[in-house]
């Protein structure tokens, strides 16, 4: 991506001095300074829990930094003011999307730019804003369009108009291609050529490397609340910026080929009734034992569901289901742990655990009636307490003790925690839901290793995840899916990221339109 040689000192738009952050004894930013220049896309790394969010928070005004100061376009940016930060000309696209279903794209792009009090809103002017930005910046989407109707990638767009609405000249982008299609995070970057050649300032942040190679100018790197590295993005690799990241080499994932078990998890004709057409339609697939399946697709075309599916949450409404070669009639998520399935869960924070418990309250969630948790009906805590300080430092889960509150997690720890507790069991199948969304470097590598181990010794893992690198890095075969249906599965060599970026938007699917 071309972008502006070298800054001089007057095209500085931001510079942080000296920026500390201390939440109790731990410092979570520790004298950062670092300068965005005018038309430059920079890059900021770290592993979660480095500081990038405290920093960016601080950037807007939801902490105030206990030293340092900040300086937009020149002037002093008051602390602990967010209306500050928007008004000087920052704005923020969260990995996230902060958007009302319920609303048309107009007004999610308004909301909050007029006073509460007027009676009439001006959505005739915002309109004509409104497409001369989207003309201008190629986010093409219809002002009418309600935000519910949108794909994801129509919404990123939409939190970008969002943004340029509010006149911002600062942007910063928080994992900003996590759920984009190959096709999205190319036309996302031809956006961003745009912006910095009209002079805007970009942070980019990012976990995918070779994304950080290909869009940014300058690389700073943030390592356990400091800043230790700064790179220029054409004197590096992304070997380097690894290492940078988290201290130490992190070697690639290596699938051996090792023979195949027999087959652990078989769908014929999978059929779920939805409301308008069905949430899964004609599915089949099997998985064996010492194998990784990957599946990708767009978010909401399915996966979803297939993974409620084998969870036990949800029940077919035709075909069949079996594990282990017999059929599955009452589908209940007790009854597929009994049979040996293991769940990654997308949202670990909804749905993998209970916040307000403790670590070891939730490593036993599934299984506090068993032995040796369970004496006599009641609940042996010092059982409990060897059981979590085990899986605490087997695998790494980094915490102020097993009584601690599970929400006070980092993301990656948190994973690591949901983990640990899953493989305990020995799981026979292993349903692995975009496991490492959102994760740094080294936590994504830990994850990649326990599957990979896993499928070593003998257990069949499901990989669902919108990373294609990652599918293609750890599975198998592969399969996409698109509108509730499958496709054939497909050896990882046979391949590409392109190839399975067309099958994600519908190409080669029957009724869809023919791949280019």
């Amino acid at each position: 991506m071309a972008v502006v040689a070298d800054a001089k000192p007057e095209d500085v738009v931001l510079r942080l001095n000296g920026i500390t952050k201390r939440f109790g004894p731990l410092v979570a930013n520790d004298a950062i300074s670092l300068d965005l220049h005018r038309g430059e896309v920079l890059a900021l790394l770290g592993e979660n829990g480095a500081g990038k969010t405290t920093l960016m928070n601080i950037l807007f005004g939801h902490y105030v930094a206990d030293e340092g100061s900040i300086e937009a376009f020149g002037e002093s940016l008051p602390a602990g003011k967010p209306k500050a930060a928007l008004a000087r000309g920052i704005g923020m696209v969260h990995q996230h999307f902060t958007l009302a279903d319920n609303l048309t794209v107009l007004d999610n792009v308004v909301l909050g730019t007029e006073p509460l009090w007027r009676v009439r809103s001006r959505h005739t002017d915002a309109r004509a804003k409104l497409a001369q930005l989207s003309e201008t910046f190629g986010l093409a989407v219809k002002s009418e369009a309600r935000i519910a109707d949108l794909s994801v990638g129509e919404r990123q767009r939409v939190e970008i108009l969002k943004a340029l609405y509010r006149d911002a000249r600062i942007l910063i982008l928080d994992e900003p291609t996590a759920v984009l299609t190959p096709q999205e995070t190319e036309a996302l970057f031809a956006t961003l050529q745009k912006l910095v050649e009209r002079g805007l300032a970009i942070i980019f942040i990012s976990h995918k490397l070779h994304e950080v190679m290909a869009v940014s100018r300058r690389v700073v790197v943030l390592r356990q609340g400091k800043l230790v590295a700064e790179r220029r993005t054409a004197e590096t690799d992304r070997h380097e910026l690894a290492e940078l990241m988290v201290g130490r080499p992190i070697p690639e994932p290596k699938v051996e080929p090792i023979p195949l078990g027999p087959v652990a998890l078989s769908l014929r004709a999978v059929t779920l009734a939805g409301e308008g057409r069905p949430r899964l339609q004609d599915v089949s697939l099997e998985l064996h034992g010492n194998e990784i399946v990957g599946i990708a697709g767009v978010s909401g075309n399915g996966q979803g569901t297939l993974a409620d599916l084998v969870s036990g949450i949800a029940q077919p409404s035709g075909g069949a289901l079996s594990l282990f070669g017999q059929e599955i009639h009452y589908f209940d998520p007790a009854k597929m742990v009994s049979y040996g399935v293991a769940r990654i869960p997308e949202d670990r924070h909804a749905v993998g655990v209970v916040g307000d418990l403790s670590l070891e309250e939730n490593l036993i969630s599934a299984r506090y009636r068993e032995q040796p948790f369970s004496q006599r009906g009641l609940i042996d805590w010092k059982k409990v307490r060897e059981f979590a300080t085990r899986i605490i430092a087997d695998y790494d889960v980094r915490c102020p003790g097993p009584q601690a509150a599970t929400r006070l997690l980092s993301g990656g720890n948190m994973q690591k925690l949901i983990l640990g507790r899953e493989m305990a069991q020995s799981p026979r199948i292993i349903l692995a839901n975009q496991p490492t969304r959102g994760l740094d470097i080294g936590a994504v590598g830990y994850v990649h290793q326990q599957l990979l181990k896993a499928r070593a010794r003998g257990a069949g893992v499901l990989l669902i995840s919108e990373d294609l690198d990652e599918l293609l890095a750890l599975s198998d075969r592969v399969v996409v899916m698109h509108r509730g249906r499958m496709s054939a599965p497909m050896a990882r060599r046979d391949v590409t990221i392109r190839h399975l970026g067309l099958m994600m938007a519908g190409h080669g699917f029957s009724g869809e339109a023919d791949a280019a």
